[in-house]
């Protein structure tokens, strides 16, 4: 099966309304096992290993992540924090037929809230994408902060 642009940028929308609509178990669905989300540091930061990163997440930490956001017994978020992605149209940057993968950067802004307080960030996304069984799974995805560094709330859900 081969992968088409608009199945990429149709798993894109699908993956941010998601995320906006709470959603993350179906979200965590979507990762490879070896998967990794990565908000660099510093920008055009190029190694997660060697230098800080805002997040650098494995599907482990990913989960433990999403089992917070979910819990009852979670007294940081109460009331829970809401987000809202507003992308441009993904870019297909990338399509390998024959290994299955893809590769697709997003512009957007992201609105985090809880209470009275509100951030807006402006972000790019990479997602690297393979096809698995017929379905499209997110590899890894980077997402770089514009302002990255300057100082910030706590980040408590995921651009």
């Amino acid at each position: 099966m081969s992968i088409s642009k608009d199945q990429v940028i149709d798993f894109i929308y699908d993956e941010v309304r998601m995320l906006d609509e709470g959603r993350y178990d179906e979200w965590l669905a979507l990762w490879l096992k070896d998967g990794h989300y990565w908000m660099p540091l510093d920008y055009k930061q190029s190694d997660p290993h060697t230098v800080t990163s805002l997040m650098y997440e494995d599907l482990f930490m990913l989960k433990l992540r999403i089992e917070r956001l979910n819990g009852a017994r979670t007294f940081s978020q109460k009331p829970k924090s809401r987000c809202h992605h507003v992308i441009q149209r993904p870019f297909v940057d990338e399509i390998d037929e024959t290994a299955g993968t893809c590769v697709a950067t997003t512009f957007m802004h992201y609105v985090e809230t809880r209470l009275d307080e509100q951030q807006l960030l402006a972000l790019t996304a990479r997602h690297e994408l393979a096809l698995v069984d017929g379905a499209l799974r997110i590899a890894n995805k980077r997402v770089d902060i514009l302002n990255c560094d300057a100082a910030f709330r706590n980040i408590q859900l995921l651009p």
